[in-house]
């Protein structure tokens, strides 16, 4: 069961399937169809798990073969629902390739959700062009980790937000600002002090966030909190607070 594929189609596919007379079957086309024949060498026989990236898992058995399309008769149908309160990233554009790493293993930890982030300090700068092309490359990222991690549900990187957008994301969310000086222990948070509503964690790139945009935040209600007493790098904090929360909110 290592071989784990992503089909968005799989949920149309399914319905029709079940409909269907005889034994059923979906298919693994595309990109990933070709991984598979040429690359990972599946055969048929063999066992696969193929997933929609938004809780439907089916497992089978590869009944053919092609470049382009790989055939799978269901042994099981899998259904997960959505983990409540889901825990965003919201990640600071970074030098290198940082940011991408920190949305790598915030997916494979788990993240729900992926928010680039045009922080003040930010040494890398997205115009029109770049956000879109970028914001794609981020959500590739999270496709092939969620494939790696063998996730049922995949994060989703959501267009590229302002100081005040995510200022307004207080209204609605539980906005985590992460600070070497904040005022709370993510640690010492408890499942009653994060609420029912989706946890945002807010990480800044490797200049730190700005002053002017951390009393932003906080003035909107967002709280500043502090993990330990050594100061990460912007790919590595979030990862460790989705950490923290993970275990904090009983998803571990």
């Amino acid at each position: 069961m290592a071989h784990f594929y992503l089909d968005e189609s799989l949920a149309a596919q399914l319905a029709t399937a079940e409909a269907g007379a005889g034994d059923a079957v979906v298919h693994l086309r595309g990109a990933d169809a070709r991984h598979a024949a040429t690359v990972s060498r599946v055969r048929v026989g063999e066992q696969l798990r193929l997933g929609d990236g938004a809780g439907l898992v089916v497992l089978g058995v590869v009944t053919a073969v092609e470049p382009g399309d790989v055939a799978l008769a269901i042994d099981r149908v899998e259904r997960y629902e959505r983990t409540v309160p889901g825990i965003h990233l919201v990640q600071a554009l970074a030098k290198g390739d940082r940011d991408e790493l920190a949305v790598q293993a915030a997916t494979e930890l788990g993240v729900d959700g992926v928010i680039p982030w045009a922080s003040a300090r930010s040494i890398s700068r997205w115009d029109a062009a770049k956000a879109l092309k970028n914001r794609e490359r981020w959500q590739t990222i999270a496709r092939e980790a969620t494939k790696q991690s063998l996730r049922p549900w995949m994060p989703v990187v959501e267009p590229l937000a302002t100081t005040a957008q995510l200022a307004a994301r207080v209204a609605e969310s539980t906005v985590l600002v992460l600070d070497p000086t904040g005022e709370h222990a993510l640690t010492a948070l408890t499942p009653a002090e994060l609420g029912a509503r989706d946890v945002l964690i807010v990480v800044g790139p490797e200049g730190g966030i700005a002053p002017e945009e951390r009393d932003a935040l906080l003035a909107a209600g967002a709280r500043s909190v502090r993990l330990g007493t050594s100061v990460l790098r912007t790919s590595t904090a979030g990862p460790a607070a989705i950490a923290v929360l993970s275990a904090t909110l009983g998803r571990w």
